[in-house]
């Protein structure tokens, strides 16, 4: 097989049973199952589960990013857009967390803690050149510091209700009372 069929067929069969079952569910052994390869293979491409589960979220991060940043972007209401986008982002990585990796896995495993940590840094990084490569607050270092700001906090109140919530309820509501009372108070301390 070609090197890149190889690893397409690896991601493909990670994602269809790290959303099946979890990560915490899913085997090195079931995904070279399911890809029709050796599990030997599989660390040729990627050095352990966690790495090639890293490399799928921030795969669909990064093509949901670009696609919500092309269709909301507003320069008439740059307020509303943050909110909209940040909200949206929010969601986002809510729902594919939820998806692909499980929220058992990530309250009860010690390895959690530092691969969130990980997939919250680079989900900044992603956030932060995905808006300084499309919007104009490129040109304004002030809005750019208060872009990043806001990216920053707003990813670290996102990603500790994955350690607080206990049912999908708790996360509703928080999420709701971030949208509603947290999120307008960091746009406008952003963009002034």
């Amino acid at each position: 097989m070609e090197v890149d069929k190889v690893k397409e067929n690896i991601i493909e069969a990670s994602q269809e049973l790290f959303r099946r079952y979890g990560y915490h569910k899913t085997s090195v052994n079931e995904i070279a199952k399911k890809a029709k390869i050796a599990k030997a293979t599989i660390y040729k491409y990627f050095d352990s589960k966690e790495v090639l589960l890293h490399y799928i979220l921030m795969q669909e991060l990064k093509q949901s990013v670009d696609e919500m940043i092309d269709s909301e972007y507003s320069v008439n209401d740059l307020e509303a857009y943050l909110s909209k986008l940040i909200f949206k982002t929010c969601r986002l990585t809510y729902t594919i967390c939820n998806e692909f990796i499980g929220w058992d896995f990530i309250r009860e495993s010690a390895n959690s803690q530092g691969f969130l940590k990980l997939l919250s840094d680079d989900l900044e990084k992603l956030l932060i050149r995905s808006f300084q490569e499309t919007m104009p607050v490129k040109k304004n270092e002030s809005h750019a510091a208060g872009i990043r700001f806001l990216i920053k906090a707003s990813k670290s109140i996102v990603f500790s209700y994955a350690f607080t919530s206990v049912s999908d309820a708790d996360v509703r509501k928080n999420f709701v009372n971030f949208q509603k009372e947290i999120l307008p108070y960091l746009v406008k301390a952003a963009i002034r």
